[in-house]
């Protein structure tokens, strides 16, 4: 009986480290090269569970809601709408890395990358 119980603890804690989700609530930032330079990222992340809200802000000043986020195990997703020149959404895909960071990859709403990959670090 104490080998049963000793295999099924095992098991249970196997499958909640496979399990494992980071939490990336706080403050984040990053530098990404555009066509006219490179520029600050400012991300303020809040996540409840796989839900992710929070606000990007950039060389514009004003923060910039984040739609449509989750966090799906070290995996990461927000649309970015900005409303400048007609509007574009930016699509924004990332690895949530064990040493504090996001690996980030911007795309258009056409799919078009949107700079280089920006690797984002918390904030203390």
């Amino acid at each position: 009986m104490k080998m049963r119980s000793l295999r099924i603890a095992t098991f249970a804690a196997l499958l909640a480290a496979s399990a494992w989700a980071a939490d990336v609530t706080g403050t984040w930032k990053g530098e990404m090269n555009g066509p006219n330079g490179s520029f600050s990222l400012t991300y303020s992340f809040k996540q409840d569970g796989a839900k992710l809200t929070g606000t990007v802000t950039g060389p514009q000043g004003d923060p910039l809601t984040l739609e449509d986020g989750a966090v799906d195990a070290a995996k990461i997703h927000f649309v970015v709408n900005v409303p400048m020149n007609g509007g574009m959404k930016i699509v924004n895909d990332g690895t949530i890395k064990a040493d504090d960071g996001i690996s980030l990859q911007a795309k258009s709403d056409s799919g078009e990358a949107f700079g280089d990959p920006i690797t984002l670090k918390k904030q203390k």
